[in-house]
Formats: C-alpha cells, sequence, structure tokens
C-alpha cells in the first residue's frame, strides 16, 4: 500500500504516453509535436518546477511527488518516451524491425523501464535482478506483441523481425 502512490504515477504516465503515441486520428507529426510537449513536461517535474503542467496535471502532479519521494531514475521515464516516438515513426514510415536484436532494443526501451522502476522502487538495484527483470519484461513485450498482430499489423505495427521470418519460411500473407 505504500507504494500504491508512485505505482499508479508510473502507470499514467506511461498510459497516456502511449495513447498520444498509438490512439485517436492525430497525424504523426502532431503525435511526435505532442510527445514532445509531453518530454518537456517530464523534464519540468524533474526539476521540481512549481507549475503543474496544465496539459497534463493528472499525469504530472503525482509525477513530481513520485520523483521527489522516491528519487525516481528520470532517465528511465525518458526511454519510455523514446520508445512511444519510435511507435510513432515506425508506424508512420511503415518500417520494420530488421531483426531480433532491433526488437530486443526496442524492448530496452519501452518494457524494461518499467521493471526497473518497480524494483527502485523496493529498493532492488543488484545487477542480476535488473538483468532478470529485463529478460521477464521483454518477454512479456514480445507476447504481448505477437498475441495482438490481428490487431497491429492493419495500424501498420509490425513486430515479427524480418531476420526471425526469414528464418522459418514466414512471409507477410
Amino acid at each position: 500500500p505504500a507504494l500504491r502512490a508512485p505505482i499508479l504515477a508510473i502507470y499514467h504516465f506511461a498510459r497516456e504516453a502511449d495513447d498520444i503515441a498509438d490512439e485517436g486520428d492525430a497525424p504523426a507529426a502532431q503525435r511526435l509535436q505532442d510527445l514532445g510537449r509531453y518530454r518537456a513536461a517530464l523534464e519540468r517535474a524533474v526539476r521540481g518546477d512549481a507549475a503543474v503542467d496544465s496539459d497534463w496535471p493528472q499525469v504530472f502532479g503525482p509525477l513530481a511527488s513520485a520523483l521527489r519521494s522516491h528519487a525516481l531514475p528520470p532517465p528511465l521515464l525518458h526511454d519510455l518516451l523514446s520508445a512511444f516516438e519510435q511507435d510513432v515513426r515506425y508506424t508512420d514510415e511503415g518500417r520494420r524491425y530488421v531483426s531480433h536484436e532491433a526488437l530486443l532494443d526496442y524492448c530496452r526501451l519501452s518494457a524494461n523501464p518499467v521493471g526497473r522502476l518497480l524494483l527502485h522502487l523496493y529498493g532492488v538495484t543488484d545487477a542480476r535482478s535488473l538483468q532478470q527483470s529485463d529478460q521477464i519484461c521483454s518477454a512479456l513485450q514480445l507476447i504481448n506483441f505477437w498475441q495482438d498482430l490481428s490487431v497491429d499489423l492493419p495500424r501498420r505495427r509490425h513486430y515479427l523481425p524480418r531476420d526471425v521470418m526469414a528464418q522459418h519460411g514466414v512471409t507477410d500473407a
């Protein structure tokens, strides 16, 4: 219960950013601009600026509090935003992941920070735990991708790496 507020702050931060990147009809340029504003709001929260961001007070008020009270590592929050920006670019350009390693690098930004943030809240910082968390979070992200192919492919999100497809003789069809 003592960690409920910071966990919710992290969740709402990530959920809102994901919605900016993925939901609605805004063109890619607008989504990237909005994510840029979101990143600027994060920077203000990290600096401890007194003014609550007017566009997302429900996100950055609690997040600023969690940043202060639990010394959340800002680079992990920035990594999440980088993943959402990558989502927009890849979808808009119809790009695909060429290799399993490239897809895992995406997971390093999109999933692994969440596990590391949660471990941080519990004071777990040893290298072995962080590595195991990264492996679990990446695996969960990949499972999510592959169970949602029917949703993601029509939205031009392609999370099947080309090298793995070629290795197994799988075509786009």
